[in-house]
C-alpha cells in the first residue's frame, strides 16, 4: 500500500467515528448553530440572504441574529422559540412554489430533515453562535478514555475518547519496519535504506523499540531533508516558481528565497517568526540580508513583459493574489471572492478586503543583490590578469617599420614613443574635461514613480513605473554664467541589470528612453544649441539615438544606453544663451516606450566653461584630468596613464580584452520587498466588481472586522498586519497551521477543507483536539518540528492501516 493510500485509511477510520458519533448526537442533543444550522444556511440560503449587500434578495440577512429576528410589516423571519410564527419556516414550507424557498431553479431544495432541524432549532429558541474558528482556541482538560495504557501523549488521549464514544477500538500497531518507512517517507520525503531499517531494528533489540523509535524520529527531524521535504507544500502556497507566467515566461532569480525556506525549517524558525519575516523582514530593525530575501514570499507573483501591457495594471492584479495568498495561507478564508463584492458567506466586506491590501501596499518590488564568493574570487583573478596585462601592455606598442635596432634600444625607442604619445593625450584631456559643479534637488514631481534625494545630489527613483514617465525635478546652487547642463546617468545595484535605467521587460534591462530632455528658469524656458553624449555611436534597432534627439521635441525619438548596461553615461546640454544668475533651475524629462523605460539614478550638474561636451571615460578619471599636474600624485598618474594605454588605437585589441577582464560581473540577486519611505505609501482604493479602471474610494489599512482589531500602537502596514497574524488571541493562523501539518500527516485535516474555515468549510471532526494542538503550539514556541515530533510519536500515529471490516 502506498504513504498516500495508507493516509487515507487511517484517516477514515478515525473520521468514521467521528462523524458517527455526530449523528448519533443530532436527535437527543440541543441542536447546534455552529455544527448543524449555519452550514445549512451557507450551503441553502445565505447566496441571497448573507452578508454580501450587493446580492441580497429582499433586504433579509439570515447570518445575523438582530437581522433575521427584525421585524418587517409586522413579520419576522425567525420568531424564537415560535416555529410557526416565523416567516422562514412558512416560507421554506409553502407549497405555492413562487413563495417557497429556497427556489425551485436555484437547485438547493431542503430535505424534510434539514426543514425538521429549522423547526426544533428556532424552537429551542434560535440561538445564534460566532462561527466556531472566528473564536480564539482555548486548551481545555484531557478527556478520559477507557483504555488508558494507550494513549501515549494528548494526542490519543483525544482520538481514542472519540473513537471509544463511537464503540471503536484503535487499530493495532504497525510492524517495526514499517514503521520506520512511514517516519522517513512522511517527515523527509525519502525512504529510508536498507541498512538504516536494520539500524533501527538492532537498536530496537538492544534496548526496546519504544526508545529506539523516538531516536529515529530526533534523528530523521535533524535531517537536512526535512527541510526539503517540508519547504514543498510551503512553496505551493507562496506560488513559487522560477519563471515569470505569461506569455514570455522568462526565467527570474528567486532560487535565494526557496533556500531561505529550507534553511529556516531545518534549524526551526519559530513560526510566528517565520511569517513575521515572509511578511516584513525588511522592516525589522537592522534586517539582516536573510530577513530581506525572506521577504520574497511575497514576490512568487506573475510577473507580466508582454509588450504594450499597463505595469499598474498588473501590479494591481499581483497585489490582489498577495491578499488572497494571505488569507489563504495564514486565515483558512476565500478573501478572493471579496475583490469584487462583500463575501456571501463569510463575514468580511470588499472595503475590509481592500483594507487588508492597503496594509500590503506600500511595498516596492526591488532586485536584492546577493553575495557570490566564488564570483568575487573569479573577479579577483580577472583582475590581477589585467594588471599583469597591462603591465606588459607598452611592450606591445607598434613599431614603426624598418626600425634597425638591437633590444635595448628598441625598448627605448618604444618608452619614448608611448611617453611622448602620453603627455599628448593628456593635453588633449585636460582641454576636454570641464569643471561642473552638481545641483541639490530641493522638489521632485513625478506621474507615478518615487523620487528620492541621496546625500551625493543623485536622485534615486524606484516604485510603480509605467509607459510614460515624467520627472519634474527643482534644483539649487551655483548658477551664475551657466553654459551648459549636464545630465549623469548612474549605475546602482538597487537597479535591474545594475541600471542605470528602470526597464525590467521588453527592452534590454537596466535601459531607459528619455525621449525629451527640458530645462527652464523661472518662467523662461532655456533652448539648447547642441546636446552630446558619452558612447556616442548608440543604436535602438534601427533607429538612431542621441542626447541631440531629447531636445528636438518629438516625442518617439531621444536617448538610450541600450548595449552599454551597467555604467556610467553622461549627456551635455549646450545652452544657447547663458545664464546670467539664478537661484533654481527647474528640469523635466519625459520617458516613453511601448514598455516602462524610465531612468533609475541621476544626478544633474551645471558649468560655466564654454567647452562643454560630453567625454567617454570615468568620472574618476574625469577628475584627475581637472587637477594641475604637479597636484597629482605618483599613483593618480599611473592611473592617467593605465587609462592612456586602454584607450590608445594602437592597443586597441588588447585593451578591449582587458577591459573586459576589469569588468565587473552582475552579482546573483534574488527579488524582495522594499517598503516606502514615511510619508510617500501609496493610496489603496475600492475597485468595483475588482476591476483595476474601475478604482473608487480610498480605503484606509484595516484587518476584517469579525476577527480580533490590531493593538491601537500597532503601525498599519506589513509589519503589523505580521504581527496581528501570529498575535496569541488570534483565532485562525495556529489552527490552520496545525490542521495543514495533520492533514500532511494523516492524509486528511481535523478540518477536511484545509484552505477555507470559513462558513462554507467542513466543520472540525475533533474541535476540542484541533484546538489544543494550536495552543499547545503557540504554547511551545511555534516550533513546527515540536509540532511534527507529538504527531508521529503518537499511538495515533503508530496504527496500523490495515482497514477493519466492521467499519464498512
Amino acid at each position: 500500500m502506498t504513504l498516500l493510500g495508507r493516509s487515507l485509511v487511517l484517516a477514515a477510520a478515525l473520521l468514521s467515528g467521528i462523524w458517527g458519533q455526530h449523528r448519533l448526537a443530532a436527535a437527543d442533543e440541543p441542536v447546534s448553530f455552529s455544527r448543524q444550522i449555519r452550514p445549512l444556511l451557507a450551503a441553502k440560503c445565505l447566496a441571497c440572504h448573507g452578508p454580501d449587500e450587493e446580492h441580497r434578495e429582499a433586504d433579509l440577512r439570515l447570518d445575523r441574529r438582530e437581522a433575521a429576528v427584525e421585524k418587517r410589516d409586522d413579520r419576522a423571519a425567525i420568531v424564537p422559540s415560535r416555529p410557526d410564527e416565523s416567516e422562514l419556516i412558512r416560507r421554506i414550507t409553502a407549497a405555492d412554489e413562487s413563495e417557497r424557498m429556497p427556489p425551485e431553479d436555484s437547485g438547493k431544495k431542503l430535505t424534510p430533515a434539514d426543514i425538521e432541524l429549522f423547526k426544533r432549532w428556532i424552537a429551542e429558541g434560535a440561538n445564534f453562535e460566532p462561527h466556531w474558528a472566528l473564536i480564539p482556541p482555548r486548551r481545555g482538560s484531557l478527556p478520559d478514555a477507557r483504555q488508558t495504557a494507550w494513549p501515549r501523549n494528548a494526542v490519543d488521549r483525544f482520538t481514542l475518547a472519540r473513537m471509544e464514544s463511537a464503540g471503536l477500538s484503535p487499530s493495532p500497531e504497525a510492524d517495526a519496519e514499517t514503521l520506520v518507512r512511514r517516519v522517513y517517507l512522511d517527515l523527509i520525503g525519502l525512504p529510508p535504506l536498507p541498512e538504516e531499517v536494520d539500524a533501527v531494528l538492532a537498536e530496537a533489540a538492544a534496548s526496546s523499540f519504544d526508545a529506539a523509535y523516538e531516536r529515529l524520529v530526533d534523528r530523521v527531524l535533524a535531517s537536512p531533508h526535512y527541510g526539503e521535504r517540508w519547504a514543498r507544500p510551503w512553496l505551493d502556497l507562496a506560488r513559487y516558481a522560477d519563471t515569470n507566467g505569461y506569455e514570455k515566461d522568462r526565467e527570474r532569480q528567486i532560487w535565494a528565497y526557496r533556500d531561505w525556506v529550507i534553511a529556516s525549517l531545518n534549524r526551526d524558525l519559530r513560526f510566528d517568526q517565520f511569517t513575521i519575516e515572509q511578511l516584513a523582514g525588511d522592516m525589522l530593525p537592522s534586517a539582516t540580508r536573510d530577513q530581506r530575501t525572506a521577504t520574497g514570499f511575497h514576490r512568487n507573483t506573475l510577473l507580466n513583459e508582454e509588450g504594450g501591457i499597463d505595469p499598474l495594471e498588473f501590479r494591481f492584479y499581483a497585489m490582489a493574489d498577495r491578499v488572497a495568498t494571505t488569507g489563504t495561507t495564514w486565515l483558512g478564508l476565500t478573501l478572493q471572492c471579496c475583490q469584487c463584492h462583500n463575501h456571501k458567506y463569510d463575514p468580511v466586506t470588499q472595503a475590509e478586503y481592500y483594507g487588508l491590501m492597503a496594509l500590503l501596499n506600500n511595498a516596492d518590488d526591488v532586485e536584492l543583490p546577493l553575495p557570490d564568493a566564488s564570483l568575487e574570487r573569479q573577479y579577483g583573478a580577472n583582475v590581477a590578469e589585467a594588471e599583469r596585462r597591462l603591465r606588459e601592455l607598452p611592450a606591445n606598442w607598434p613599431m614603426p617599420p624598418n626600425v634597425a635596432a638591437d633590444a635595448a634600444s628598441l625598448r627605448r625607442q618604444r618608452e619614448s614613443i608611448v611617453a611622448e604619445r602620453f603627455a599628448n593625450w593628456l593635453a588633449d584631456e585636460r582641454g576636454r574635461v570641464v569643471a561642473w559643479r552638481s545641483l541639490k534637488p530641493v522638489e521632485m514631481l513625478s506621474n507615478e514613480p518615487l523620487l528620492q534625494a541621496e546625500a551625493d545630489d543623485t536622485v534615486f527613483v524606484s516604485g510603480d513605473i509605467t509607459k510614460h514617465d515624467t520627472y519634474r525635478i527643482r534644483l539649487a546652487g551655483d548658477l551664475k554664467h551657466v553654459t551648459a547642463i549636464r545630465l549623469e546617468a548612474l549605475p546602482d545595484e538597487r537597479l535591474p541589470g545594475n541600471g542605470p535605467g528602470l526597464t525590467y521587460y521588453e527592452g534590454e534591462r537596466g535601459d531607459f528612453f528619455l525621449n525629451e530632455f527640458q530645462a527652464s528658469v523661472g518662467d523662461r524656458p532655456i533652448k539648447f544649441a547642441s546636446a552630446t553624449h558619452s558612447f556616442a555611436g548608440n543604436q535602438f534597432g534601427a533607429n538612431p539615438v542621441s542626447a541631440r534627439l531629447a531636445t528636438d521635441g518629438d516625442y518617439q525619438t531621444g536617448w538610450t544606453v541600450y548595449g552599454r548596461i551597467g555604467e556610467r553615461h553622461t549627456a551635455v546640454f549646450v545652452l544657447a544663451e547663458p545664464i546670467a544668475d539664478a537661484t533654481e533651475l527647474d528640469i523635466t524629462m519625459h520617458f516613453g516606450r511601448h514598455f516602462a523605460s524610465s531612468l533609475g539614478r541621476f544626478r544633474i550638474s551645471v558649468t560655466s566653461a564654454a567647452n562643454a561636451g560630453a567625454v567617454d571615460m570615468s568620472a574618476e578619471v574625469e577628475s584627475l584630468l581637472l587637477k594641475a599636474d604637479q597636484d597629482v600624485t605618483v599613483d593618480q598618474r599611473e592611473r592617467l596613464r593605465r587609462e592612456f594605454l586602454l584607450s590608445a588605437p594602437e592597443l586597441a585589441d588588447e585593451a578591449k580584452k582587458i577591459r573586459r577582464l576589469l569588468k565587473r560581473p552582475q552579482p546573483p540577486h534574488t527579488l524582495a520587498l522594499r517598503e516606502r519611505p514615511a510619508g510617500k505609501g501609496r493610496q489603496t482604493h475600492l475597485h468595483a466588481r475588482g476591476e483595476y479602471l474601475l478604482a473608487k474610494d480610498v480605503v484606509a489599512p484595516q484587518t476584517p472586522g469579525s476577527l480580533p482589531p490590531m493593538a491601537s500602537d500597532a503601525p498599519r502596514d506589513r509589519l503589523g498586519l505580521a504581527r496581528w497574524l501570529v498575535s496569541r488571541e488570534h483565532p485562525l493562523t495556529a489552527r490552520v497551521t496545525v490542521n495543514r501539518h495533520w492533514a500532511a500527516l494523516f492524509g486528511a485535516g481535523i478540518v477536511s477543507t484545509v484552505e477555507d474555515f470559513g462558513v462554507q468549510g467542513a466543520p472540525p471532526t475533533n474541535q476540542a483536539l484541533l484546538d489544543w494542538l494550536a495552543v499547545e503550539f503557540v504554547e511551545q514556541d511555534w516550533s513546527v518540528k515540536k509540532l511534527h515530533r507529538s504527531l508521529v510519536t503518537s499511538s495515533t500515529y503508530r496504527q496500523s492501516s490495515r482497514v477493519s471490516p466492521e467499519l464498512f
